[in-house]
């Protein structure tokens, strides 16, 4: 049994109320033969961040690097030089160049963070080759790829975690602490999202001017995101993003671990955002003034739970706004919204019917991860939650358990999006949320973040 054999099959027969899933204990050094053997495929904005943690680490080699862009890959580079480590093999020259990489570098797991319509093939051909997946989000782009993304970990019962760092937040991780705990009591209803002003990011000023804000153009014209992600607002309407929002509620709220989403029905608002950012930066002259983009500028999805919790996720991108991720966990006892900072438990805040700043209560249920691990993740990306997922990933990798954010997960919270897209080309039809688990949802206990 070779060592990427070793590996699936220690975390597909870990016991999983009881695996560890993410240490308390600082990262040691360890041998050089100890270290994992990663790569990323995707090494754009979001997959240097990602590297960024790789290379500081001490348990971890990173041994290949793929992409198309000759400049992301140089740009990479320069971390391994700043970091004092050596240069990996680069693999690049063709879209299926990620292949090779697989083939032939002998990786324990691989990072994978590409444009969405990527993921799935990616996380399909890494699996089949026993590599781990560690995928940025989403999972896939319709069911189909849902579905095949699932069979194929369980198939071949290769380790799969998705990427969705929010859930590691720091507030986040308090109030799930808080959850936990019984503050609120009972959980009744939940609240999240993706509130987030992109037009800088779906439009740029074009390749040529290195730019990556300020312009109108996007897909061959365009650079960084603009290149991929704009034209999902083009041809889809739904809530394009949802795990950021779902992960943290899903968390909350059990999902997969003694809980279900049954039913989803999405509302998606009129299209006008994306069309007033090209009228407004290139003139009504310009050829992108006259794209028609499909994606309403405020998608709203109501789900449904088994348990009889209510879930709203909110998508907004494409309108002027201040960035939330729009939070709101209320239970039988008060409830906690993160808009205002502020919380409210009957019988134990000060004043009957108003609010109090929440911080006092985050800091006093801080969760243990965070206290142990401050420092490791000061500076990391997104506030520390870049730390933090990377670091769950290879954790649960070096000790052979379950992913904290496992393949049912994944595929869940990333469903989200073809299912809303279904319900609002229904005419806001309720749609049946597919049971991923087939059953043993009832019977799978939480391992995320355990105190």
């Amino acid at each position: 049994m070779n060592r990427r054999e070793l590996i699936a099959t220690a975390t597909a027969t870990a016991v999983t109320g009881g695996a560890l899933t993410l240490s308390t204990r600082a990262t040691g050094a360890t041998r050089a033969s100890d270290r994992l053997r990663l790569g990323i495929i995707g090494v754009g904005m979001r997959g240097r961040v990602l590297l960024r943690e790789l290379v500081r680490r001490d348990d971890v080699e990173v041994v290949g690097l793929c992409d198309i862009e000759a400049y992301t890959l140089n740009e990479a580079l320069t971390q391994f030089t700043e970091a004092g480590r050596p240069n990996p093999r680069l693999y690049t020259g063709s879209n299926e160049a990620w292949r090779e990489m697989l083939d032939t570098a002998d990786l324990d797991g691989v990072i994978i963070a590409t444009p969405w319509e990527l993921h799935a093939p990616m996380a399909i051909g890494a699996m089949r080759a026993r590599v781990a997946v560690a995928c940025e989000v989403v999972a896939g782009i319709t069911m189909d790829d849902h579905w095949r993304v699932l069979r194929t970990q369980q198939e071949t019962g290769t380790p799969y975690m998705l990427l969705e760092n929010v859930c590691f937040r720091r507030d986040v991780m308090a109030v799930l602490n808080m959850v936990r705990q019984g503050v609120f009591g009972e959980m009744i209803h939940l609240e999240g999202g993706y509130q987030h002003d992109l037009r800088d990011v779906k439009f740029n000023a074009g390749i040529r001017g290195e730019a990556y804000g300020g312009g109108v153009e996007f897909g061959r014209n365009g650079w960084s995101e603009a290149r991929w992600r704009t034209q999902h607002s083009v041809d889809r309407n739904g809530d394009l993003y949802p795990s950021h929002g779902i992960g943290p509620c899903a968390m909350w709220a059990n999902i997969n671990r003694g809980n279900r989403f049954t039913h989803l029905t999405s509302y998606a608002s009129k299209a006008r955002g994306l069309h007033n950012h090209v009228l407004a930066k290139g003139g009504p002259d310009h050829p992108n003034a006259r794209v028609d983009f499909r994606l309403g500028d405020v998608v709203q999805t109501m789900i449904g739970c088994e348990n009889g919790e209510t879930v709203l996720l909110s998508h907004d991108t494409n309108l002027p706004r201040p960035y939330s991720l729009g939070f709101r966990v209320q239970g039988e006892k008060g409830l906690w919204m993160d808009v205002n900072k502020s919380i409210y438990v009957e019988g134990q805040s000060p004043r009957a019917h108003r609010w109090e700043e929440a911080q006092a209560w985050l800091d006093r249920y801080d969760h243990p991860l965070w206290k142990a691990h401050a420092a490791d993740a000061e500076g990391a990306g997104h506030g520390g939650m870049d730390f933090f997922v990377i670091h769950a990933f290879i954790e649960a990798l070096k000790a052979g358990a379950p992913m904290p954010i496992d393949i049912y997960d994944a595929v869940t919270w990333s469903a989200i999006t073809p299912l809303s897209e279904t319900s609002i080309a229904a005419g806001n039809r309720t749609v049946d949320f597919p049971d991923f688990t087939e059953g043993s949802w009832r019977d799978r206990t939480s391992i995320f973040a355990p105190v």
